[in-house]
């Protein structure tokens, strides 16, 4: 009986070791230029399932996340602000997708870069 009681007793501390995290934490690149790709890559990292929180720097083009292991991962994420039309450091936006953005948000145009770097 106390054989049982120690086996399950390794077992549950070992299963409890592979737990995932239900406050990751990660910060991943993504291509954008004004407040609008702001709000359209936040509002993209928010909608995928387990994300609870994602903010963008305009400057800096890191997007800091707070994700739940269990419900999503940092692939996941990447897709669902590529198909907003962001780059990322890992997914391309499929060229048809970026060409709908508005047109000052055009990030792969380095006029469009320059004109934002002198606001």
């Amino acid at each position: 009986m106390k054989s049982i009681i120690a086996i399950l007793g390794i077992f549950l501390i070992g299963a409890t070791g592979f737990a995932q995290n239900k406050n990751a934490k990660a910060t991943i690149e993504v291509d954008g230029v004004c407040g609008m790709c702001k709000e359209r890559i936040e509002k993209a990292s928010i909608q995928a399932k387990g994300v609870k929180s994602a903010t963008w720097n305009v400057d800096t083009h890191q997007l800091n996340l707070i994700y739940n292991e269990e419900k999503t991962d940092l692939t996941k994420i990447q897709q669902s602000i590529a198909d907003s039309g962001h780059d990322t450091q890992a997914i391309k936006a499929k060229d048809e997708v970026y060409e709908k953005i508005d047109p000052c948000c055009k990030y792969r145009d380095q006029q469009v870069v320059d004109d934002h770097k002198n606001d």
